[in-house]
């Protein structure tokens, strides 16, 4: 599985993010995603949004600042100083895992 991965729709103004873990619930598969600047900009994902919709890009595509980091970025970072995961838990075989 690829591990990078850019967004093809900004999410709260960032589109370069990183695979941290793969999470197995109920047999359903869901993924945790973290943005390459900002770790609190994260997010969960079925299988079938990250591959199959249409909406993730395999890898980092190459792209002009203003493309990759928007204005809704700054929005976002001053409406929402404290949202989201608060801790980010890599799995011991995550190509992350550092420790």
């Amino acid at each position: 599985m690829e591990n990078f991965w850019t967004s093809n729709k900004t999410i709260n103004g960032l589109r370069h993010f990183v695979l941290v873990n793969k999470i197995k619930e109920k047999g359903n598969i869901t993924f945790l995603m973290v943005s390459v600047l900002d770790s609190k900009i994260n997010l969960k994902i079925t299988y079938e949004e990250l591959i199959n919709s249409g909406n993730w890009h395999k890898g980092w595509m190459n792209l002009p600042k203003l493309q990759s980091i928007t204005e809704e970025y700054l929005n976002f970072k001053s409406i929402n100083k404290a949202e989201g995961i608060d801790e980010i838990f890599i799995d011991e075989d995550s190509l992350f895992n550092i420790s």
